[in-house]
């Protein structure tokens, strides 16, 4: 005798997070109900129109911002950009290049390479035991 499964289900809001989207620019039918994990795998396989365009245009939310902008989540918050951007305004601000732009970038990357470097080291001490 096998049990029947019970449809896994998450909140919009987990289920925008997973899609990289902003909560508040999808469609009302999204945000007002629950979806399945089929669903879900389903707009990942084959994304609907305004999946797509959402994706592509924005607004996008913060970790997806920080991501194009090439700096972290802190980084924003300390730039006090709160609010979703677009692709257009990211863009924008790509060939601005502002100052705390400039300097978040740098951060990550020193960030990332001190990263490398303690990965590295770990590495090459399991190496000798």
């Amino acid at each position: 005798m096998t049990r029947q499964r019970a449809t896994q289900t998450m909140k919009p809001a987990t289920a925008a997070k997973k899609l990289g989207v902003h909560l508040d620019a999808t469609p009302a039918e999204f945000r007002d109900g629950v979806i399945s994990r089929e669903e879900l795998d389903a707009l990942q396989a084959d994304p609907p129109a305004w999946l797509r365009e959402l994706r592509r245009d924005g607004p996008h939310p913060r970790p997806v911002v920080a991501d194009r902008l090439g700096v972290s989540i802190s980084g924003l918050a300390r730039a006090e950009i709160t609010e979703p951007l677009t692709t257009a305004q990211i863009a924008a601000l790509k060939e601005e290049q502002p100052e705390w732009l400039r300097r978040e970038r740098n951060l990550r990357a020193e960030v990332q390479r001190e990263e490398a470097r303690l990965r590295a080291e770990r590495a090459g001490n399991q190496g000798a035991r």
